[in-house]
């Protein structure tokens, strides 16, 4: 059977990749066909029902500036929300939100299904079809043809997944659902290269089970923002988190059961994440800490079901319970499943253009798990901008990318294309050289307009946008010319144990000051007088104050940002033969041969590639 409708995208996966993949294609315009297996798990929370985090929260503020979804559907099924590192510089602050699983994806399913340009079916997708190395639709496990135009695969972990749980294994690509297969065969006939990776989950506990009383209570934050910059209305009610540990106890009944851990006696053979490892690789690589953190998080509102973070396992069920009762606080606690590993095939991302394109078949997308990536936001981010080009291919419209220095976003794509990865690749503040530009303050600063012109965010974020920027050079304007008074202005510096004034000096030069802020400041009361006037509200205070506190910082590193552009700027043509560069070692030819890097840029971020590399390139290209 064939369907009759052609469509421009189709969307192989229902995960955040693909949610924020669908959306984005429909609200440009394309008709659009979203395929899960089970139309029942969209935008599924399949590990911990949190969204946001160190870089992460930075990634989600993006892609809501960019009129992407995961930060309005964040701040709907919120039940706690945190701004991490406050105590650091304004680069490092990343909000992070606990999420009502169920919530979260209900939201999701209905906003899909607002958008008529989305259309939904419930099946495997087994094969693409292909003509003169372009997609143009899919076979589906039930043999149903469908024709499309572009398909984007956002196949998350389930793609020959294998479940792994003590010496049992099973072919699954999530607890109780098929794995994929068949793509993966095709892609390899068509010489796409493969990899395998590994991730895991804890296991969910009943809450009723818990004595609360011997662990740490974590609340959420007392002074609230959002997630999205639309978002308005704020979280009324949250609800803790817990703080308990492992122990030297704990570690020794989990050591005994290592003999059937997949882990050690060689079952998986995907490398697992670095920065998010199972708690049996934490107690082998960090034999000499007695204990570990773990996170006691609410999966929802109307739940007793606990998500136990940091203690992601696959060894034996009876192992895990037998530990998990010597934790202060879960003596008696019952579970409700156990947690697993997932082993699940994966395409080294280095096979795709800036667009998330794959080089070998025009109008095929990779965005996810598939491109060796994990975590909830980096996959989202990758839905959205290989949406978007999935769009942009079928019109005949110019490409959209993001660079390092626009975007996280930007440097996650940059990082996966241009160096790959062989490990799941998560993102942190640390990958980002213009980490200062990059905050989640200025996310639609720096994005929103972009949006609005390509027509994926809306006129009211535009509007908002150009209010809060109005403000903020308002109060920047009264701030740089207005004068602080001795008389006002010395109690307060005297208890902050800062110089104190002796003649008027303008309000800047103290707010200049660290540990000074514009709330100290309402102390002059011209100022607080002018903030009652205007009602600034707590974004551009905040934006102002970042600007006076690290404008020289600021300044430089646009200055970096913008030399190193021009870079950018110098095209490699695609017929170039590294061959004949006779100069260049042969792994750095090898190298740019299978990279093909677009951009003398691009080329000076591969591995591998030295200076002496680029300078040859510059002079080739004859510059």
């Amino acid at each position: 059977m064939q369907l009759e409708e052609k469509y421009d995208v189709i969307v192989v996966g229902g995960g955040h990749a693909g949610c924020e993949a669908a959306h984005a294609s429909a609200v440009l315009g394309s008709k659009v066909m979203l395929i899960s297996q089970n139309l029942e798990t969209i935008a599924r929370m399949s590990c911990n029902p949190a969204m946001g985090g160190v870089a992460k929260g930075q990634i989600i503020r993006e892609i809501d500036a960019l009129g992407g979804m995961t930060g309005i559907i964040t701040d709907k099924s919120a039940i706690q929300f945190r701004m991490l590192n406050k105590s650091k510089g304004p680069a490092m602050w990343s909000p992070r939100a606990q999420c009502d699983r169920k919530i979260f994806e209900r939201e999701w399913r209905i906003t899909l299904e607002k958008n008529k340009n989305i259309d939904f079916w419930q099946d495997t997708v087994d094969n693409l079809i292909i003509n003169n190395k372009e997609v143009v639709g899919v076979i589906t496990k039930m043999g149903i043809k469908i024709n499309s135009k572009s398909v984007i695969l956002c196949n998350g972990t389930f793609l020959n997944g294998i479940i792994h749980l003590g010496k049992k294994n099973y072919k699954g690509g999530r607890s109780g659902e098929p794995a994929a297969e068949g793509i993966t065969k095709q892609l390899i006939e068509l010489k796409f290269k493969r990899g395998r990776m590994k991730t895991g989950t804890p296991p969910r506990l009943d809450g009723r089970t818990i004595n609360y009383s011997f662990t740490e209570k974590q609340e959420g934050d007392k002074e609230l923002i959002n997630f999205s910059y639309l978002s308005e209305k704020k979280l009324e009610k949250q609800l803790p988190c817990h703080i308990t540990y492992t122990s030297p106890e704990v570690h020794n009944i989990l050591k005994e059961g290592f003999k059937d851990s997949p882990m050690f006696n060689g079952r998986i053979k995907g490398i697992g994440p670095r920065y998010c490892p199972s708690i049996e690789d934490k107690i082998e690589r960090f034999s000499n800490k007695n204990r570990h953190q773990l996170f006691i998080e609410p999966e929802g509102k109307d739940t007793i079901e606990i998500y136990l973070n940091g203690f992601s396992t696959s060894l034996p069920e009876v192992t895990q319970l037998q530990a998990l009762r010597k934790i202060k606080g879960l003596e008696n606690v019952k579970m409700f499943r156990a947690g697993y590993a997932i082993e699940y095939d994966y395409f080294p991302p280095t096979q795709l253009k800036h667009t998330l394109e794959t080089k070998i078949i025009k109008n095929l997308f990779f965005c996810g798990q598939i491109n060796g990536t994990t975590g909830y936001e980096e996959a989202a981010s990758q839905g959205l901008i290989a949406g978007i080009n999935a769009h942009q291919n079928t019109h005949k419209k110019e490409s959209f990318t993001l660079d390092r220095s626009e975007a996280y976003i930007g440097v996650l794509i940059d990082d996966l294309i241009t160096k790959g990865t062989d490990e799941p690749y998560r993102m942190f503040t640390s990958r980002a050289e213009y980490r200062l530009l990059l905050r989640q303050d200025n996310a639609d600063k720096r994005l929103t307009k972009k949006a609005y012109k390509l027509g994926l965010a809306s006129k009211k974020r535009l509007e908002k946008l150009k209010i809060k920027e109005a403000q903020t050079d308002l109060l920047l304007q009264f701030i740089k010319k207005t004068s602080a008074i001795p008389e006002e202005v010395n109690p307060m510096l005297r208890s902050k144990k800062s110089a104190e004034i002796r003649q008027k000096v303008k309000i800047i030069t103290i707010l200049s000051r660290p540990h000074i802020s514009i709330e100290n400041l309402k102390v002059c009361l011209d100022l607080k007088k002018f903030l009652d006037q205007n009602n600034f509200n707590k974004a551009v205070i905040e934006q102002a104050e970042i600007e006076i506190k690290y404008g020289g910082y600021l300044n430089r590193e646009k200055e970096v940002a913008d030399k190193l552009k021009r870079l950018e700027g110098i095209i490699i043509p695609d017929s170039l033969d590294y061959n004949k560069l006779h100069s260049i070692s042969n792994e750095a030819k090898e190298k740019l041969a299978d990279i093909s890097p677009k951009t003398i840029g691009q080329a000076s971020r591969i591995s591998g590639i030295s200076p002496a590399d680029i300078n040859i390139l510059l002079i080739y290209l004859g510059r």
